[in-house]
């Protein structure tokens, strides 16, 4: 049996920045069930950077993570975690109110287009398609493959290891202990972090708890070339207000998605054909674009709790479990502030300074706020 002070289940990117976090204090094991960390959602996801992106939970923990991707700790990283990307968004008549509704709640600096400065900044967009629209100029792509790589090395560098091939198949709890089975043997620590994913409300009942009510989401996406004889690596991330599209360069490519959401129980994701062809009609309809030939297609799962928050805390009634789950969309721009506040949680301490300062308390990320409550 190997011991541990944190055991957590899962090594995309929730668990790999969490448990490197826990190991500058504590030791920690990382389990995961792949043969490689990120095989799934982190894995599939082309991160954007968006202050504006999700609700205020979301914005708060995300503007908390941009002090880290401006400047990571010394090693972390051989090159830059963001680059700049604005993001346009684009409004048809129809949805001028929720243009303005949008733009009132973003909580980041986002300035009004008219519709054209749409075209003069989005060439491709149909005429007649945006009467108006909003930039983000802070926006930034994240590179996921670094971000994700630089939790895990520097995970190792503080003593910290990473076991492959280990799916959780029991937990108990006995003498102020986890014990978890996997196919690699069994492992033991006073606190458990359910960092599993689309697989998190699984290994909460595993464990004896109540679900969080988790649901997994399909999202689609597939490249193609952009026009003949452009250069498109310059181009800003362009989304319809109501996230019905985006599209936005990908080496040396363009990569769109439709904005789905469908509810889906947790596996290994494949696209629907349904779903691509709808990602094609929206892109032409609102756009001069034409995709001739899909380079590549795949699909992600986004795991989103009722309030679309994320849930970070010990469980109120399973002594030593503490989940960090329902990142949704956000899991990677979030990353590093929420690591930041599960390590303080996890270690019986108060959210980070920075964190508070943004209006975020315990109480809002709690998996007790999901549970229905019992009146006397």
């Amino acid at each position: 049996m190997q011991s541990c002070d944190f055991l957590v289940v899962g090594a995309g990117i929730a668990g790999a920045s969490a448990a490197y976090e826990l190991a500058a204090g504590g030791s920690a094991i990382v389990l995961e069930r792949e043969e490689a960390p990120g095989y799934h959602t982190t894995g599939r996801s082309a991160a954007q950077f968006l202050e504006s992106y999700g609700n205020d939970v979301i914005r708060a923990i995300t503007r908390a993570s941009r002090a880290f991707y401006d400047a990571p700790p010394e090693g972390f990283a051989g090159h830059a975690l963001l680059s700049p990307r604005p993001s346009v968004y684009l409004a048809r008549e129809d949805q001028l109110d929720d243009l303005a509704d949008f733009q009132k709640d973003a909580g980041a600096d986002t300035a009004a287009l008219t519709a054209a400065e749409v075209a003069e900044l989005v060439p491709v967009v149909r005429p007649g398609y945006a009467a108006a629209g909003l930039i983000e100029e802070s926006a930034s792509d994240i590179d996921v493959h670094a971000l994700h790589q630089g939790y895990l090395k520097g995970l190792r560098r503080r003593g910290g290891q990473v076991v492959t091939r280990a799916e959780v198949t029991a937990a108990r709890r006995t003498g102020g202990l986890w014990q978890v089975e996997t196919a690699q043997g069994t492992f033991a620590a006073p606190v458990l972090v359910n960092a599993a994913g689309a697989w998190a409300d699984t290994l909460g009942r595993l464990a004896g708890a109540e679900p969080i009510g988790l649901q997994p989401k399909r999202r689609t996406a597939i490249t193609f070339d952009g026009p003949e004889g452009s250069d498109c690596r310059a181009w800003p991330l362009v989304a319809d207000i109501a996230e019905s599209f985006y599209f936005k360069p990908e080496s040396g490519r363009l990569l769109a998605s439709p904005g789905d959401e469908t509810p889906m129980e947790p596996c290994d994701v494949q696209p629907e054909e349904l779903d691509i062809a709808v990602t094609v009609d929206r892109i032409e309809r609102a756009t001069t674009l034409k995709v001739r030939r899909i380079a590549h297609k795949w699909a992600g799962l986004r795991s989103f709790v009722a309030d679309k928050s994320l849930v970070i805390g010990f469980d109120e009634a399973v002594e030593g479990l503490f989940w960090l789950a329902g990142q949704g969309g956000y899991g990677i721009q979030t990353a590093p502030a929420a690591a930041r506040c599960a390590a303080a949680l996890a270690t019986g301490t108060d959210l980070p300074d920075d964190v508070a300062k943004l209006g975020l308390t315990a109480e809002a990320i709690a998996p007790a706020r999901l549970r229905p409550r019992v009146l006397a």
